[in-house]
């Protein structure tokens, strides 16, 4: 099964050595799971939200998606355990874990 991890939350690092750790911390994280990720995804930059009527706004309202990665999952908890290990957690942030439904 196909799974979106859409990232929510912690900012920038504030120095070059903090960068430095928080990479690192992905990178483990990602290379632990490697055989899971079929797209490790980007970060998100500026993004803007259309509603129904055309109107435009600010992307993501009160929580904006940071980032997303593909995987993939025997199921929903499968999925999910991946995501609970997630170095964006210890910064304050979430990940949605989300099946991607084959159409």
């Amino acid at each position: 099964m196909k799974f979106v991890f859409a990232y929510h939350g912690s900012g920038m690092p504030e120095t070059e050595e903090e960068m430095k750790a928080v990479m690192a911390a992905w990178q483990s994280w990602m290379e632990t799971h490697a055989s899971a990720f079929t797209d490790m995804g980007n970060p998100i930059g500026q993004s803007a939200t259309v509603g129904s009527g055309g109107s435009v706004s600010d992307g993501g309202g009160a929580n904006p998606i940071s980032g997303y990665s593909l995987i993939e999952a025997a199921d929903l908890d499968a999925a999910t355990a991946i995501a609970k290990a997630c170095p964006i957690l210890k910064a304050g942030g979430s990940v949605e874990v989300g099946q991607a439904v084959d159409m």
